[in-house]
C-alpha cells in the first residue's frame, strides 16, 4: 500500500483505500459510480481524516466523495479526471515498468532549462508526442525539460495555471500514465525533468476546495482571490497537501525537480515557512532515494532568503529565477519601457545583472514607488535562473510576440549570447531556440460564460498598463491556440537552422570552456567599454574568455585591451554559418591594444590561448 494519505490508492486483493481530509464535514462517503454504484461510509479521526478501505475495487473505477450525504464532489487529490473537472475521479495502478533506476541527473550548475508548454510544443499536444523531439534537444545542449503545469485544469487548452487537481496530470495530454512514459524517456535521453506547479491558487473552475472552508483564507488576498491557507486555523491539513502533492511529483513520477510558481504570492508568516518545509522534504526525500530533488522558486521579491541555507536565515531552496536579469536585457534590446519595464533600460544596469543576479538589491524602484529587494551577493551564480524569454514574458504581451517577432535577426543571436554566456542557469523558452515566428498566446477553454467574459475583461485591463497596441486575441478561442502551436519544420531551415546551429555552438562552448562552466559572478567582469558595447570577462582558474556584446543598431568601433597573452577567436555571430555576413574580425589578438570595428548586434568571443 501506498504511504501516501490523501487520494485512492490500490493494494492486493482488489482492495482501495481512500483517505480524504475535511475537517469541516459532518459525515463523508465515498460514492462508487463505475463500473457498478456504491455507497460506503467513511471513518474520522481527530485530525478531520476520512478514510474507508474498500474491496471489489479495480483500476480504473470512478467515484465521487460524498459530503455531509447529499453533495457528490471529485476527490481533491484526484490522481485521474478522465471526464474533466467536473466529473468523477478515477482510480489509479501507479504500478510503472521503469527503466531509470540507476538515474542520477547531471549536477544542478550543468543544467540548461527547456520551457515547454505540452499542448502547443507538438501538433499532438500530448507527452508521448513531446518523446521522439527529446534526442533534437539534448544534442542542442538542452540538460533539463520544464513543463508548464500539467494538473488537471477545465477543458483541453490552458496554460495551465487554471489547475484545479494538483494530483492529476492532465487528462488531454495523456495523464499520468502518459507523464510517466515521458519522464523515463527523459531520464533515458540523460534529461532531468521539471514540472511547474502552483501552490499560491487554484483555478476558478472545478475548485471543489473552496467548498471545505479550510484551503483558502481570508485573511490574505493575492491576484486569483483569497491565498491559500498555510499559517491559520486548520494549516497543517493543507501543508500537508501541498508537501504531499510535492512528494507526489517526486516519488510516484520521478521528476527531478520543481518549478514554484509565484512564491511571492504565498503568504505564510508562521515561524516555518512553507517553502523551508517544502525543502526540509525534498532534502529528506533525496536522501531516502539517493538523488537529489531540487525546488526552484519564480519570485519577484528579489530576495536572497529564498535561496539561502536554513543555517544564515533562509528558506533552502535549491534556486531562484531572476527577473531583473530579463528585463534589463529585454529593455536594452527592445527599447520598450512600459509597465514594470520602466525601472530598466540602461546597458549599465545589465552590466550590474552580471555582476549580481539583482539590479534591485534595496534600491528605489520607481515603479514600485519604494524601495526594492536585498543584497544576493552572499549567494552562488549557481542558485539563479535567467532568461530572455520564457512563457510569462511572451504570452503576457496582448499579441504574445516572441523575440522574432520584436528583434532583427542578428539580434536574436545577441540575446541568445547574453543569457548563455553569464555565469547562471539559463533557460530558453520552446521555438526561441530556431526563432519561431508564431506567438505564444494566452488560451483558455473554460466552460463557464461569466468566467469567461472575465478573463477577457482581465486580460485588456492588464494589457491596458502596457500601452499594448492592437486587439488580443480572444483567449476563449481555438485559434488563439491552435496558432501557438511550433512549427518544427522550420527549425532546420535558412536563418531559422542557421540560429538554431548559434545557440547549439554557445552551449558547447559554455558546456567545454572552464571560465563559462564555472557557475561564478566573482570571478567575472562586465563593463561598458563603447556606447552599447558591453565587454564580458570570465575565467576559472587557466581558463579565461572575453566577449563583446554590441546593443546597437548601427556599426561601432571599439578600442580595447585584451591582457596578458594572446587570445584567439572562438565565436563571432557575422560568420557565414550563423547567418552572417562574414567575420572581419582578427584570428587572434595580443596584449596589444587593439581597435575593433564591430557590426550592429555583434557577438564576438576571444579565449585565452595556453602556452606550450
Amino acid at each position: 500500500m501506498s504511504t501516501y494519505p490523501l487520494g485512492s490508492h490500490v493494494f492486493g486483493d482488489r482492495q482501495c483505500a481512500f483517505t480524504l481530509w475535511a475537517p469541516l464535514l459532518k459525515q463523508a462517503a465515498v460514492h462508487l459510480v463505475a463500473p457498478e454504484e456504491r455507497l460506503m461510509p467513511m471513518v474520522r479521526d481527530e485530525r478531520g481524516y476520512w478514510r474507508a478501505t474498500v474491496t471489489g475495487i479495480d483500476p480504473g473505477a470512478l467515484y465521487f466523495y460524498q459530503w455531509d450525504g447529499e453533495t457528490d464532489r471529485p476527490d481533491p487529490a484526484s490522481h485521474s479526471q478522465p471526464q474533466g473537472v467536473h466529473g468523477p475521479s478515477r482510480v489509479v495502478d501507479h504500478t510503472f515498468a521503469w527503466s531509470d533506476a540507476g538515474w542520477r541527473p547531471p549536477p544542478l550548475e550543468q543544467w540548461v532549462m527547456y520551457e515547454l508548454h505540452v499542448g502547443t510544443f507538438t501538433p499532438e499536444g500530448t507527452f508521448d508526442a513531446i518523446i521522439p523531439r527529446l534526442p533534437e534537444l539534448r544534442e542542442l545542449g538542452v540538460t533539463a525539460l520544464e513543463l508548464l503545469p500539467v494538473a488537471q485544469f477545465p477543458g483541453d487548452r490552458n496554460w495551465g495555471y487554471d489547475g484545479v487537481y494538483p494530483y492529476a496530470a492532465q487528462d488531454s495530454y495523456g495523464g499520468i500514465e502518459g507523464l510517466k512514459r515521458l519522464v523515463d524517456a527523459c531520464h533515458r535521453e540523460g534529461l532531468a525533468v521539471i514540472v511547474d506547479v502552483v501552490y499560491n491558487h487554484l483555478g476558478p473552475e472545478g475548485n471543489y476546495l473552496w467548498g471545505l472552508g479550510t484551503y483558502f483564507t481570508h485573511q490574505y488576498r493575492t491576484p486569483w482571490g483569497d491565498a491559500v491557507n498555510y499559517d491559520g486555523p486548520h494549516s497543517p491539513g493543507v501543508r500537508e497537501y501541498v508537501i504531499g502533492n510535492a512528494l507526489y511529483w517526486f516519488e510516484t513520477c520521478h521528476c527531478d525537480a520543481l518549478r514554484l510558481d509565484a512564491v511571492h504570492a504565498i503568504y505564510d508568516f508562521g515561524a516555518r515557512h512553507i517553502l523551508a518545509e517544502l525543502a526540509e522534504a525534498a532534502a529528506a526525500c533525496g536522501r531516502h532515494w539517493g538523488r537529489p530533488f531540487h525546488l526552484i522558486a519564480e519570485s519577484d521579491l528579489n530576495d536572497p532568503r529564498i535561496v539561502r541555507p536554513p543555517a544564515s536565515g533562509g528558506y533552502g531552496l535549491d534556486a531562484q529565477w531572476s527577473d531583473d536579469f530579463h528585463h534589463a536585457l529585454h529593455t536594452v534590446l527592445t527599447g520598450e519601457r512600459h509597465g514594470y519595464y520602466e525601472d530598466f533600460g540602461t546597458l549599465e544596469q545589465l552590466a550590474q545583472a552580471y555582476r549580481r543576479p539583482y539590479v534591485y538589491a534595496w534600491d528605489y524602484s520607481g515603479h514600485r514607488q519604494r524601495f526594492h529587494g536585498d543584497d544576493p551577493s552572499d549567494c552562488p551564480a549557481s542558485r539563479f535562473v535567467v532568461c530572455g524569454q520564457n512563457h510569462d514574458q511572451v504570452g503576457n504581451r496582448a499579441l504574445g510576440e516572441r523575440f522574432s517577432a520584436l528583434l532583427p535577426f542578428p539580434a536574436l543571436k545577441l540575446a541568445a549570447a547574453a543569457v548563455l554566456l553569464s555565469p547562471y542557469l539559463p533557460l530558453l523558452f520552446m521555438g526561441e531556440e530556431y526563432g519561431e515566428p508564431r506567438p505564444f498566446l494566452y488560451f483558455i477553454s473554460h466552460g463557464d460564460p461569466d468566467l469567461i467574459e472575465g478573463v477577457r475583461a482581465g486580460r485588456k485591463k492588464e494589457f491596458a498598463a502596457f500601452h499594448a497596441a492592437g486587439e488580443a486575441p480572444d483567449p476563449q478561442s481555438e485559434a488563439s491556440f491552435q496558432g501557438s502551436k511550433l512549427q518544427w519544420e522550420l527549425a532546420r531551415t535558412g536563418h531559422h537552422g542557421q540560429l538554431r546551429a548559434f545557440y547549439r555552438e554557445l552551449l558547447r562552448l559554455r558546456r567545454e570552456l572552464p571560465a563559462l562552466a564555472g557557475l561564478d559572478n566573482a570571478s567575472l567582469t562586465a563593463a561598458l567599454v563603447a556606447p552599447g558595447v558591453l565587454e564580458l570577462r570570465r575565467w576559472r582558474d587557466d581558463s579565461r574568455i572575453i566577449a563583446w556584446l554590441h546593443f546597437a543598431a548601427d556599426p561601432t568601433t571599439v578600442t580595447v585591451e585584451p591582457g596578458v597573452g594572446s587570445w584567439q577567436r572562438l565565436l563571432d555571430a557575422a560568420d557565414p554559418a550563423w547567418g552572417g555576413d562574414g567575420s572581419t574580425l582578427p584570428a587572434t589578438l595580443d596584449a596589444a591594444e587593439a581597435t575593433l570595428a564591430l557590426p550592429p548586434y555583434a557577438v564576438v568571443v576571444y579565449a585565452a590561448r595556453l602556452s606550450a
